[in-house]
């Protein structure tokens, strides 16, 4: 090192004072670009330093900076649920037109709209006064085949007693008959005994002839006998034959009895057609008719009925099905049915009916449902959606239809898992596909995670860090 004497110094600080003005000027710019650059490289330092305090101990959850992003989806358990959802509309279980059967005057109607009846329960009544009179007649006819037959079943009283008196006749005569025979016999015997004392010269032919008139008389005497019993017979066939025809009377006046008692009740039932009643517990929700007004019989042609009532404590709600989802109807599916007038109150419910025949024009089928209705809270003519249960889930697993690529036709599909930070192809077999969700037979578990949209995602190593979407917010 060398050193300056102090008699150098002067000499040096008078060349400064010498020296030219400009150079100043720019010896101070000089000096201030010096200055920026030193500040500028400082504070550069400063921050090089900063960002090397953090990161010279990297977070372990954090990815290297070649990993590529990915969403992923947990299988969902359960299968697919095959359901159709369909408009539908309330109808009532029940629905009658009440017509009058007979013609006349509407003489009172105790119901109005918006009535509840009972099973029963008398809505109006026709003034008929003819239809009073029939009955009346119908009576008297009925009475007058009774008396009619009373008065057949005392004549065949009176036949059988002729003919009991004929018969003991009959019985009387062939009693005489034995009798006469009996006298016969013995005046033959003592005509022989008296004929063979003659022979002999015992008695004389006086005795002779008496005995044989006597024996003539005896034989007259049957003859006569026999004939009375075939008299007697003939009376007997005559008094059984009134009998017969009295009983046959008997059985006219019942006859006519029957058909009396046949239009009487006959004219009562039309009689009753004057009152009308209803035919369940319902509601009135149609009248067209007041009291007083003529009313005319549906029979003659009247197309307007008095009342209408509607069964309201069960609803039925029909929905058209679809050709595609018919074959998996069946009666008791499981349904559900949401009514846009209640604020999309849902009621719960199963199938109860099945048309078991398309429309062929909407190729769709009539489908009812039963909803019970204690409070009266549906009415018909509301209007909702319908969603039936098909087919109840199986006891696989699903998945967003996104998540599936490569359908073989065979029933297998692919799809991508992220597997050690890799993403990895595997073959699942599935089922059903909706559209939105598919069904996975085999090949995946519950906490498999399956890449969301596989489309473009490489195969190779490329390191990946699987993004779990909540079940909720994916296409599920």
């Amino acid at each position: 090192m060398s050193v300056v004497s102090d008699s150098t110094r002067p000499t040096r600080r008078r060349k400064v004072k010498a020296a030219h003005p400009g150079r100043w000027l720019v010896l101070g710019v000089l000096s201030v670009v010096a200055l920026l650059g030193g500040t500028s490289w400082w504070v550069s330092r400063g921050d090089a330093a900063h960002e090397g305090e953090a990161s010279s101990g990297p977070t372990p959850a954090e990815p290297a900076a070649s990993a590529v992003r990915v969403d992923v989806v947990h299988p969902r358990a359960g299968g697919l649920v095959r359901l159709t959802s369909q408009p539908g509309t309330v109808q009532a279980f029940e629905s009658v037109d009440i017509y009058a059967k007979v013609s006349g005057f509407l003489e009172k109607q105790s119901v109005d709209i918006g009535t509840a009846v009972k099973r029963d329960e008398p809505l109006a009544e026709i003034e008929s006064p003819e239809l009073r009179k029939d009955v009346e007649a119908a009576e008297a006819a009925v009475e007058q085949a009774r008396t009619r037959a009373a008065l057949a079943e005392a004549r065949v009283a009176t036949a059988e007693a002729e003919r009991d008196a004929v018969a003991a006749s009959v019985a009387e005569t062939e009693a005489n008959i034995a009798q006469k025979v009996a006298d016969r016999t013995l005046s033959e015997k003592q005509y022989e005994r008296i004929k063979g004392l003659y022979e002999r010269d015992a008695v004389e032919q006086r005795m002779v002839d008496e005995h044989g008139h006597d024996l003539e008389s005896a034989r007259a005497g049957e003859r006569s006998a026999r004939a009375a019993l075939m008299t007697a017979k003939a009376q007997l066939a005559a008094e059984e034959a009134k009998v017969k025809e009295a009983k046959a009377d008997v059985a006219e006046a019942r006859a006519a009895i029957a058909l009396a008692e046949s239009r009487l009740e006959r004219a009562r039932v039309i009689n009753d057609y004057s009152r009308l009643v209803a035919p369940f517990d319902g509601v009135i929700t149609a009248r067209h008719f007041h009291p007083g007004a003529f009313i005319r019989s549906a029979a003659d042609g009247s197309p307007m009925p008095l009342l209408t009532v509607k069964r309201t404590d069960r609803m039925r709600v029909v929905v058209q099905v679809p050709d595609l989802d018919v074959a998996l109807l069946d009666v008791g599916d499981p349904a559900t049915v949401v009514i846009d007038a209640l604020r999309g109150r849902s009621f719960t419910g199963a199938v109860s009916r099945v048309a078991r025949a398309e429309d062929p024009t909407t190729r769709t089928m009539r489908v009812e449902i039963d909803l019970e209705n204690p409070s009266g809270l549906l009415c018909e003519g509301m209007y909702g959606r319908a969603t039936i249960e098909l087919r109840p889930p199986s006891k696989g697993l699903s998945l967003p239809s996104g998540c599936v690529v490569g359908h073989s036709g065979k029933g297998e599909a692919k799809v991508y898992v992220v597997r050690d930070g890799r993403v990895r192809p595997v073959t699942v077999k599935v089922g059903d596909d909706d559209g939105s969700t598919t069904e996975i037979l085999s090949g995946l578990g519950p906490d498999d995670d399956v890449v969301l949209n596989p489309r473009g995602v490489s195969e190779d190593d490329t390191p990946v860090v699987a993004n779990l979407i909540p079940a909720g917010a994916s296409s599920h």
